[in-house]
């Protein structure tokens, strides 16, 4: 089983996928079973499978603390695509969110290099980046240290990158680092915070805007970059997946277009915003009453325009994406479909 079954006198190629249920996951696992590999993929007994109904794939339940699990899902795969994380800009408890994104990452690093895996595509995020001032795009150059990453998913993205980028470095792990921006398009059932504001939009609970800006790219264009990196990149190297650089006002303006609302016209200062986030958290933890509409985290980062360069992917994957437009708009009609309506309560969890 090293090298995938025999089908039709060709050897597909087995891939493990962590966290494929999931919103990116789960997107390249479709473009996965669409190139003809075969399929592995780990997910939590907890996990929501509907985005992976009627999908030819192996499924093997486990969790990135569990090693007994990462060895089950790694036997026999020569890819593995490294996907899984915990993504919250607010979290109650952060100490499982580094247990998941970074140890959790290290550990499935070290059983890939026991199981011998050929190659590794590790799922990051911009926003292990140092943006740039004055909206200028960030590329992979963005040197960043610890202390310029917000909040505690920012702080566990970048010390699990660091693990990969040490291991690659010091043990010869296979793996190239891929940096999604702002994905949005169909299966973001969670959903995920970026899917979120867009669902609340749709629902026309986003009267106002802050003088923010965000990288928009269709997941399925993501999760096409992940093919091409597993095809094209280099080892070690860091790429960006990204799209458009918009303003949030303009991303709104183009939701409510597409949704048929009225687009929001009052700019909120961000110290509004804050005060807003302060308030929000503190009846989130008081009232047990799950996220905060707003997190300090997402108020303080909100003072950027987080644009970036696909530039590099570009050259050397031969990566390309769709206009912003089109991605906004499978996202809206998607929300739309699913329950959205009422705003992201009427989704299911």
């Amino acid at each position: 089983m090293e090298d995938g079954n025999r089908t039709s006198g060709k050897v597909q190629q087995v891939a493990l996928v962590t966290g494929g249920a999931g919103f990116i996951g789960s997107a390249v696992v479709r473009r996965l079973v669409r190139s003809g590999h075969r399929v592995r993929v780990l997910i939590r007994p907890t996990s929501d499978p509907r985005n992976l109904r009627r999908l030819p794939i192996d499924i093997v339940t486990g969790d990135l603390t569990d090693r007994p699990s990462l060895e089950r899902a790694l036997k026999g795969c020569r890819f593995l695509f490294h996907v899984a994380a915990d993504y919250r800009l607010w979290v109650p408890e952060p100490e499982r969110m580094y247990e998941n994104n970074v140890r959790g990452t290290e550990k499935i690093m070290e059983e890939a290099l026991k199981a011998g895996v050929r190659k590794i595509i590790y799922t990051s995020s911009v926003a292990t980046l140092k943006l740039n001032g004055k909206g200028i795009p960030t590329d992979e150059k963005g040197a960043a240290s610890l202390g310029d990453m917000i909040g505690h998913y920012k702080r566990s993205k970048f010390l699990a990158e660091a693990a990969v980028l040490d291991l690659i470095e010091t043990r010869g792990l296979p793996a190239v680092v891929v940096n999604p921006s702002m994905p949005v398009g169909p299966g973001d059932i969670k959903p995920t915070p970026t899917g979120r504001f867009i669902a609340n939009a749709v629902a026309g609970r986003m009267p106002a805007y802050v003088n923010t800006g965000l990288n928009v790219v269709h997941v399925d264009d993501v999760a096409r970059g992940h093919l091409l990196a597993l095809e094209h990149g280099t080892i070690g190297e860091r790429y960006i997946l990204g799209g458009h650089n918009m303003t949030l006002k303009e991303i709104l303006i183009e939701v409510a277009s597409i949704a048929g609302r009225m687009p929001p016209r009052v700019r909120l200062p961000h110290r509004l915003i804050l005060a807003a986030a302060l308030f929000s958290e503190a009846w989130a933890r008081c009232a047990c009453r799950g996220e905060p509409r707003v997190s300090l985290d997402e108020a303080r980062m909100a003072r950027k325009r987080m644009f970036f360069s696909s530039g590099k992917a570009e050259r050397e994957l031969g990566y390309t994406y769709r206009p912003a437009g089109d991605a906004l708009r499978d996202a809206v009609y998607w929300f739309q479909r699913n329950g959205c309506g009422k705003g992201i309560e009427g989704l299911e969890n």
